[in-house]
């Protein structure tokens, strides 16, 4: 498979003799090459030039069994994953450097250094993770539907809230950011995904907050930004933002997604020209047209104060990078999210994925841009 024939590759150019990855189901690295969620404990994929062995826990025996291309040996439970891999380097007659992520356990480490291996860190599993197959981007594309339909939920909630002097109420009850959260979870754990404590609800102020979770009142006229960065079955994330104002939109809010919107703009001319261009050129483009809107780049908490996107793919967020020098590869998927942000005004973001191709770039996210919840109803059918 291409997952491995990456990591020979790089056994190859390292002169090593094999790459060794142990750790659990939240280990990115070692689901990619396992093809599975794997379980809540340690266990390890072996990678030789000639064989690749999944070390799984016998009660996961089945679910390797079905994911895995190379063999599976179990062993029984409370065996350490990091003896189990130097007990399969040793079936395969691994002698030498074995390779492994820099965050392995560290007593997996030492079973490798007891075995006789010399051990040493890589990077190739995260490198290989940032180019997606197609039916990576198929994954994705799954979730990112669940979080439009997240998104879509929100709109639907705000389109039908209501004036009570400065706050919202939904439903006869005051809306906040939690009840504005707990409604777009439920959509979207609906659709078959898992929210992963990961939405985002800013109101005014706490928009500026780029991970704020806490529980504010909702008040006409002012900012309220929604991030999702849901999960699906098979481990693989998507990430959305928009940003609504119920009951104006004018002033600050306005001119802040102006600009946001033109930074999206900017951002994409460049995606246009397809894989081959500087990642950081995304993040320059952008950040220089929010500058020329009036707006900070890179000044403290005013302004566009982070980088216009990162990977997205197992974990949330992975390769590439936009603020590096490396070219952007056909299969990537990267968020692309402008903001502005002002802790006395609130804040404004638009985020969209995108999969990187030869040629130009597919949107995975197709939602309008407006501040208006009534922009995202549904087209009428029929």
């Amino acid at each position: 498979m291409a997952r491995f024939d990456a990591v020979r590759a790089t056994l190859d150019e390292r002169g090593a003799a094999a790459l060794a990855v142990v750790g659990d189901r939240s280990d990115p690295d070692l689901r990619y090459l396992a093809g599975f969620d794997g379980p809540d404990r340690e266990y390890a994929v072996v990678v030789t030039r000639d064989a690749a062995v999944c070390c799984a826990p016998r009660l996961f025996e089945r679910d390797a069994r079905d994911a895995f291309p190379g063999r599976v040996a179990t062993d029984e439970q409370g065996d350490p994953a990091g003896r189990r891999a130097a007990a399969a380097l040793d079936d395969l007659g691994a002698d030498g450097t074995v390779l492994t992520p820099r965050a392995i356990p560290h007593d997996a480490a030492l079973y490798l250094e007891g075995a006789g291996h010399d051990v040493a860190s890589t990077d190739a599993v995260a490198a290989a993770r940032a180019i997606k197959t197609e039916s990576e981007i198929e994954r994705v594309r799954t979730v990112a539907a669940a979080a439009e339909a997240g998104i879509r939920r929100a709109a639907a909630v705000l389109g039908a809230a209501t004036a009570d002097g400065d706050r919202l109420r939904f439903e006869g009850a005051p809306l906040t950011t939690e009840r504005l959260r707990r409604a777009v979870d439920a959509e979207m754990a609906g659709c078959g995904v898992d929210p992963a404590h990961n939405t985002v609800v800013g109101a005014g102020p706490s928009c500026a907050d780029l991970h704020y979770r806490g529980d504010d009142p909702l008040r006409p006229g002012k900012t309220i930004l929604l991030d999702v960065s849901p999960r699906g079955p098979e481990g693989y994330h998507a990430d959305c933002t928009r940003t609504f104002v119920v009951g104006g939109g004018g002033g600050w809010p306005r001119r802040a997604h102006v600009a946001a919107e033109m930074g999206m703009d900017a951002a994409l001319a460049v995606l246009s020209a397809g894989a081959g261009e500087a990642a950081s050129k995304v993040h320059t483009e952008a950040a220089a047209e929010i500058r020329a809107y009036g707006f900070p780049v890179d000044d403290g908490e005013v302004g566009f104060t982070h980088s216009i996107g990162h990977g997205v793919g197992l974990a949330l967020h992975e390769r590439p990078s936009t603020q590096g020098d490396a070219e952007l590869t056909a299969g990537t998927v990267l968020t692309v999210e402008p903001g502005v942000y002002d802790p006395e005004e609130g804040g404004v973001r638009i985020e969209d994925l995108v999969v990187v191709r030869a040629e130009g770039y597919e949107n995975l996210i197709d939602l309008p841009r407006s501040l208006d919840p009534a922009a995202y109803d549904p087209p009428d059918e029929g």
